[in-house]
């Protein structure tokens, strides 16, 4: 820049602009969620305050603060998430497909309607209880206090517009990754919801699966964790194999069999939750060890599979099913029992699957088979 001349600084976007084209850019997006929270606030605080009129609210429990925001939370994460998706389509419509919002785009996959409901509910399970686990901590660092209709309604309105902001941006900004973290967040809070509410304090003597043979709420939520969180493996191993380049019949046919191998895995760990052990033993068990057999067969033959895959990654796998064989040999021996196995068993497969995502490059790197039709 000469001496003597200024820089212009951009006009700041309009309200109507943003309203018109709320994906144009990542200033207009970000305009639209911070409004879609504020409507969020009007309208939560307004409930809340009618709801809450002359009581004094506990932090935690039935008919508390916290179980309010949870649940309205909970509703308004459908709401914003079906918004970030609608938005996107307002984007490819006007022409906008250049804006700053990667989203699931990829050759050779492609978002179906039960992919979309299913991330849908884990965010809204990931709103419902973390709200529940954050009152419950409030509840026993300020025991015996209590929240004013007032402060209550607006602390409700508060809540529940911090979440719609944030699962906007996430429903909008979705990308493969993200997807990940998504998936990995609700795993952990599902099962730790489940664990909490067991009416069976000693679950974890018998198996993980213990957790999905009761009525209780405890069951309802292990069992429906499992479910949508097959449904998310199966869109994962999708985008997982889509940036995988492939170019000769022989790399073709490996990449399908990687892509088959991952749905089979969320498939296999969504009837895991469809049929549970007390009730489908031999069928329960049998999806469960087909899991894991469909994860070794991967994590073995991904070598020959894909041959362009970093050998540090191949290696990790190999390193990842000596441990699940270690661990099977501990419990055949009584060293450890049946959970213990199960829940380092989980984690080591979910972080592979997450770890192969981000190195296939699914994020950025589009794949350059563009013939290949999308499953």
């Amino acid at each position: 820049m000469s001496r003597g001349t200024t820089a212009i600084a951009p006009k700041p976007i309009s309200i109507g602009r943003v309203l018109r084209h709320p994906a144009a850019t990542a200033e207009s997006l970000e305009s639209i969620a911070l409004l879609i929270g504020a409507a969020t606030f009007v309208v939560g605080m307004g409930v809340a305050w009618f709801v809450f009129l002359g009581q004094d609210l506990p932090i935690a429990g039935p008919g508390s603060l916290g179980e309010f925001v949870a649940v309205g939370s909970a509703a308004a994460t459908l709401i914003a998430f079906l918004l970030g998706r609608l938005v996107l389509r307002t984007r490819s419509a006007a022409g906008f497909a250049d804006a700053a919002v990667p989203g699931l785009d990829a050759p050779g996959a492609r978002i179906h309607w039960f992919d979309l409901t299913a991330i849908a509910l884990a965010h809204a399970a990931i709103a419902l209880l973390g709200w529940i686990g954050l009152a419950d901590l409030l509840e026993q660092s300020f025991q015996g206090a209590v929240v004013f209709t007032i402060p209550g309604a607006v602390l409700a309105g508060v809540g529940m517009a911090v979440t719609t902001y944030a699962v906007f941006l996430s429903s909008a900004h979705l990308t493969p990754m993200l997807l990940s973290f998504v998936l990995a967040l609700f795993l952990v809070v599902g099962a730790l919801a489940s664990m909490l509410s067991a009416s069976d304090p000693l679950w974890w003597q018998e198996n993980l699966s213990a957790l999905g043979m009761t009525n209780d709420v405890s069951s309802l939520a292990f069992n429906m964790t499992l479910i949508i969180a097959g449904v998310i493996v199966t869109t994962i191993a999708r985008y997982a194999t889509a940036a995988v380049p492939a170019t000769t019949h022989v790399e073709v046919r490996g990449r399908t069999i990687v892509r088959v191998g991952m749905i089979l895995i969320g498939i296999f760990l969504a009837c895991v939750g469809i049929f549970p052990v007390d009730q489908f033993f031999v069928v329960h068990n049998t999806v469960a060890t087909g899991m894991a057999v469909a994860y070794a067969v991967l994590v073995i033959g991904l070598r020959w599979f894909i041959p362009s895959m970093p050998k540090v990654f191949i290696l990790l796998g190999y390193v990842y099913v000596g441990v699940i064989v270690m661990l099977a040999v501990f419990f055949a021996t009584g060293y450890y029992n049946l959970t213990a196995v199960e829940l380092v068993a989980a984690v080591l497969i979910f972080s592979w699957i997450i770890v192969f995502l981000r190195n296939t490059g699914a994020s950025h790197g589009p794949s350059t088979d563009a013939t290949a039709p999308p499953l």
